[in-house]
């Protein structure tokens, strides 16, 4: 008998909805356990609060005792980062009967010294608390212990990496170049954190083809064609041919990765939450990244070579370490695939939801 799920999700992303793409591949993998999970939407910023909150108390019930995913992010639930109605949401939900889980896909409130950041890090951080007390399961894509507000880890939860969003084959072939190694970057953060992140990019790469002679930079994925000026310029008169794209179609990305030696990561420390990052996972990539707080296993299983996210010069050496050593490359890359199927392949994932689930 097949059993029916929810996946409750707040306003879309544009041009891209991570989330939205994460449900539809677990749901995909949920097939495979007879359990059909169904996305529904909040659409506040399309009806306003009060009219999607009648239609989601309509919908409602009629899921008594049915699992509804409820999925976390701040700005799906507020334009500004003050989610203040998501537990009214959750309060609707088990006011129905239904069963509540929700996902936190974002694990930490939001912090700048700025006054308004500061109010609105308090608001998250209200939120999130008042989140975990009220879900029937808490589902986090990091390690709890490693979540600075959880102080002590309740029964009702759950850590389920997420996947890598893309169309990867059971058993990806690298296609990487023999002359030219090519260095990968799969998305750049929008504003001053993505001026950052293409200074790092560039001092890299700068190191690593003074260093280890021609190389190829391919930067493609979201905000990407924004920082293509800025790359030229900074990759002038060096021997490095860069490409630049902006969001292509998921099948493109997978080509893209696959023809890399090695991705670059640097939108902040790499974790267990990076849909990103564990794309490079799944292509069988070797990757240079920033650690951080998040930074624990299952990612520290894969290829991955950690560089202090406080010491972004380190980057550059970490490159030139993978990039003129081909028994490491191999050594990463293996390590990378093991990592992907035990833990960020989607039937991987489905598994660990099915446990649950099915009961």
């Amino acid at each position: 008998m097949t059993r029916q799920v929810i996946a409750l999700l707040g306003r879309k992303d544009e041009p891209t909805d991570a989330v939205e793409e994460y449900c539809r591949y677990l749901g995909a993998a949920l097939d495979a356990h007879d359990i059909q999970l169904q996305i529904r939407r909040v659409p506040w910023e399309i009806h306003g609060w009060r009219q999607s909150l009648h239609a989601l108390q309509l919908q409602s019930a009629g899921w008594r005792g049915t699992w509804v995913l409820v999925q976390y992010t701040a700005l799906a639930w507020s334009a500004r980062g003050f989610p203040l109605r998501f537990p009214r949401v959750l309060r609707m939900l088990k006011s129905a009967g239904a069963r509540v889980a929700v996902i936190f896909h974002d694990v930490e409130p939001f912090t700048s010294p700025r006054l308004i950041d500061r109010l609105r890090h308090r608001v998250q951080l209200r939120t999130m608390c008042c989140a975990l007390s009220l879900a029937d399961l808490a589902i986090f894509t990091v390690l709890p212990e490693k979540v600075s507000w959880v102080k002590t880890i309740p029964e009702k939860t759950k850590f389920i990496p997420v996947g890598p969003n893309l169309p990867f084959p059971e058993t990806p072939t690298q296609q990487s170049s023999a002359e030219i190694p090519t260095v990968g970057v799969f998305s750049i953060t929008g504003g001053q954190q993505g001026v950052r992140e293409t200074q790092a990019i560039l001092a890299a790469v700068k190191h690593a083809s003074q260093t280890v002679g021609p190389l190829r930079l391919s930067v493609f994925g979201r905000h990407a064609e924004l920082r293509e000026e800025t790359l030229r310029q900074g990759l002038q008169n060096l021997p490095v041919q860069l490409s630049v794209e902006g969001v292509v179609e998921p099948e493109q990305v997978v080509n893209r990765l696959v023809t890399c030696d090695v991705l670059l990561f640097v939108r902040g420390g790499i974790s267990s939450r990076r849909s990103s990052a564990i794309a490079g996972i799944a292509a069988g990539l070797p990757i240079v990244a920033y650690q951080n707080s998040e930074t624990a296993p299952p990612i520290t299983d894969a290829g991955v070579v950690l560089v202090n996210s406080g010491r972004p010069s380190e980057l550059g050496d970490a490159l030139v370490r993978v990039l003129a050593n081909a028994d490491l490359r191999a050594e990463l890359a293996a390590r990378s695939r093991m990592a992907h199927k035990a833990h960020f392949a989607w039937p991987a994932i489905a598994s660990c939801f099915a446990e649950f689930l099915q009961k």
